[in-house]
C-alpha cells in the first residue's frame, strides 16, 4: 500500500529554525499516517497473513483391478504458522548445463512464491546441500543450528533411497545421472544457493537432519517442498519427501517448482518435461499429494520454455455424470499418448472452480460443468477466454453450464444465453426414457472430427438432449433418436473466430465406447487446428 501526501511549501514556524521546522513537519506527517492509516493497514495485513493457505491438491490411488490409477482432487486448508517451505538444492551451479538453465529459468517464479509464503507467515528453509560453510555465522544458519537433536518414533535416515516396500520402481531411467548434455563434468561445482532466490531475515538455512529438529521444535506440521531434483534429492535427502512422510508431516510437493535429472535418450524415451511429470505422478501415487504455485500466486502454473506441447484445460464440475472422475482420466490419457500438457480445473461440487487461472494460458478448453453460478471474476475469465477467439470443446451439460435455474448463490453470476450465443443451440431439457441411438450425418462423413468412427448406428445410455432449433451457422455432424424424437447430438461452429465443438453425448458409459473416445480426441485436435491422431 503506497500513500503519497503532498504539502505546500511553507515558511518556517515562528521562533523555530528552518531545519527544525521542516523536521517537525515530517514528524507531523508521520504521526498523521500512523494515526489514520497504519492501524487499518497493519490489521488488514495481519488478517491476510493469518488466513489459512487454500491448497488445491492432486493425488492418485490404484483402481480396484490394480491396472490403473484414479486421480483425485481436494482443496485443503493449512495454518501458515504451522507450515514450512523447503527449497531443496537450488544451487548456483551444477555439472549439467541443462540443469543450470532450468534452475535459472524457474528461480524468479520460485522467489515470488517464497515472498508470498513468507508474507503469509510460513517458515522458509533454504537447503542448498553441501554449501553450509558459505553461510557460517549468518543468523539464518544459526537459526537452524540453534535447536538440539530430537528423538523420533521412526529413526531418522541420512539418505532415504527407493523403498520397495512402499513404492514401485521410478518411472524413468536415471542410471546415467540424468544429464542429457554430452561431456558434462563429473564433480560438483556449486558453492551456494542460486542468487535469484532471496533469503529473508526470518528464514532458516539448513542441511540434513537439523531441519527435522527445527520443525519439531517450532511445532511445524505441514511442509511444502520445492526445488531439484525430483527423482533424486527431493525424494531422498534427509529433509526430503520420504523422510518427511515417515516422520508424520503433512507433505505437499509443489509440482511446477521442480525439475528432474532425466536424459530423454534413456527409457521411457519421452521428452524431459514429461519425464519430470512421470516422477511427480510416482510421488502422487506412493508418497504425497502435489499442488502448483497457482494456488498462491493466482496465475497459470510455471512451464519451462522448452515445453511446447499444446495446453488443453478441462473445466469440470458435474454432479450427474461423474465428470469429476472421467475427465481427469481422459486428460491423463492425452498426456501419455498424444503429447499434450493438460490441466484440470475442478469445481469439487461447489460454485467455484479451483485453478481457473489456467484459462489465460490455455490453447483449448474442454467444458463439462452443470448449472454453476461462478463468482463474477471467474465467469469473467471464461468470457474473456471465449471472446479472445480460443477454441471450445463442450460436453453434455455444457449446454446449461452457467444457468442456475433460479438458484444463483450469493456473489455468483450467470450466463443464461450461453447455449444459444456460444454453442448455437436452444437447450430445453431431455427425453424421459434413458438411452438413444446415434449415427453420423452422411453428408459430413469426411469431416476430420468423424475420422475413424463407425459409419453405422451405436447406442448411448444417456437421455437425448432437446436442443432444436440450432443456429444456421451450425454444421451438424451426428444425429440422435429416442422416444420418437430426432435431435442433433454433435456439431461445430465458430464463436468470435474460435472453433467450437459440442456434443450432448458424455454419459459415463459413453467413455467406455472407443468410438466416443475417438470422437473426443478428434474434436480436441480439430479445435487446436491440428490433424486428429488415431486413437491408441
Amino acid at each position: 500500500m503506497k500513500i503519497v501526501l503532498q504539502t505546500r511549501a511553507a515558511s518556517p514556524a515562528r521562533g523555530l529554525s528552518a531545519p527544525f521546522a521542516a523536521c517537525w513537519s515530517r514528524i507531523f506527517l508521520l504521526a498523521f499516517f500512523l494515526l489514520f492509516f497504519a492501524p487499518s493497514f497493519l490489521l488488514s495485513s495481519a488478517s491476510w497473513a493469518a488466513e489459512p493457505l487454500a491448497l488445491y491438491t492432486r493425488w492418485r490411488t490404484p483402481t480396484e483391478d490394480g491396472k490403473s490409477v484414479q486421480i483425485h482432487y481436494k482443496t485443503v486448508y493449512w495454518d501458515p504458522t504451522k507450515t514450512a517451505a523447503i527449497v531443496c538444492d537450488m544451487w548456483d551451479n551444477h555439472p549439467c548445463p541443462s540443469a543450470v538453465k532450468r534452475v535459472n529459468e524457474m528461480a524468479p517464479r520460485m522467489n515470488r512464491l517464497l515472498h508470498t509464503l513468507r508474507n503469509r507467515g510460513v517458515l522458509i528453509v533454504h537447503a542448498p546441500s553441501g554449501t553450509m560453510s558459505y553461510y557460517a555465522g549468518t543468523p539464518q544458519r544459526q537459526l537452524a543450528l540453534s535447536v538440539p537433536k530430537v528423538e523420533t518414533p521412526v529413526p531418522l535416515q541420512p539418505w532415504c533411497g527407493l523403498d520397495p516396500s512402499v513404492e514401485g520402481p521410478l518411472p524413468i531411467d536415471d542410471s546415467d545421472g540424468g544429464c542429457e548434455d554430452a561431456g558434462a563434468p563429473a564433480k560438483p561445482v556449486w558453492t551456494k544457493q542460486n542468487d535469484l532466490l532471496e533469503i529473508g531475515p526470518g528464514d532458516a538455512i539448513g542441511d540434513g537432519l537439523e531441519i527435522i529438529y527445527l520443525f519439531k521444535h517450532r511445532g511445524i506440521e505441514n511442509v511444502l517442498l520445492m526445488g531439484v531434483h525430483t527423482n533424486m534429492c527431493v525424494l531422498g535427502r534427509p529433509f526430503g519427501i520420504r523422510q518427511l512422510v515417515r516422520q508424520g508431516f503433512n507433505v505437499l510437493l509443489v509440482r511446477d517448482m521442480t525439475d528432474s535429472m532425466y536424459n530423454p535418450a534413456r527409457p521411457p524415451h519421452v521428452r524431459h518435461v514429461r519425464g519430470t511429470e512421470l516422477v511427480v505422478e510416482h510421488i502422487e501415487r506412493y508418497w504425497c499429494p502435489t499442488i502448483t504455485s497457482t494456488d498462491l500466486l493466482a496465475e497459470p502454473a510455471f512451464r519451462f520454455r522448452e515445453d511446447d506441447r499444446p495446453h488443453v484445460t478441462f473445466l469440470v464440475s458435474d454432479d450427474h455424470y461423474q465428470a469429476d472422475k472421467l475427465l481427469p482420466q481422459f486428460a491423463q490419457m492425452l498426456s501419455e499418448q498424444f503429447d499434450c500438457y493438460t490441466t484440470v480445473m475442478h469445481g469439487q461440487g461447489g460454485h467455484y472452480i479451483w485453478g481457473i487461472e489456467e484459462l489465460s494460458a490455455a490453447d483449448c478448453l474442454v467444458l463439462y460443468i452443470r448449472r454453476l453460478g461462478l463468482p463474477e471474476h471467474q465467469l469473467a475469465l471464461v468470457r474473456q477466454y471465449l471472446e479472445s477467439g480460443k477454441p471450445l470443446v463442450g460436453l453434455r451439460t455444457a449446454s446449461h453450464a452457467f444457468d442456475t435455474r433460479g438458484k444463483l448463490p450469493p456473489g455468483g453470476a450467470e450466463w443464461i444465453g450461453f447455449d444459444r450465443e456460444v454453442l448455437g443451440c436452444n437447450y430445453k431439457g431431455h427425453t424421459v426414457v434413458g438411452g438413444s441411438t446415434v449415427q453420423l450425418v452422411a453428408e459430413q462423413a469426411n469431416h476430420p472430427i468423424l475420422a475413424g468412427l463407425p459409419r453405422g448406428r451405436w447406442q448411448s445410455e444417456g437421455t437425448l438432449y432437446l436442443v432444436s432449433p440450432v443456429l444456421e451457422d451450425v454444421t451438424v455432424l451426428m444425429m440422435g433418436e429416442a422416444a420418437g424424437r430426432i435431435e442433433p447430438v454433435t456439431w461445430v461452429r465458430n464463436y468470435r473466430g474460435g472453433r467450437v465443438f459440442y456434443t450432448s453425448l458424455g454419459h459415463p458409459k459413453d467413455f467406455e465406447n472407443p468410438a466416443f473416445r475417438q470422437l473426443l480426441i478428434n474434436a480436441i485436435f480439430w479445435a487446436l487446428g491440428q490433424q486428429a491422431p488415431t486413437h491408441k
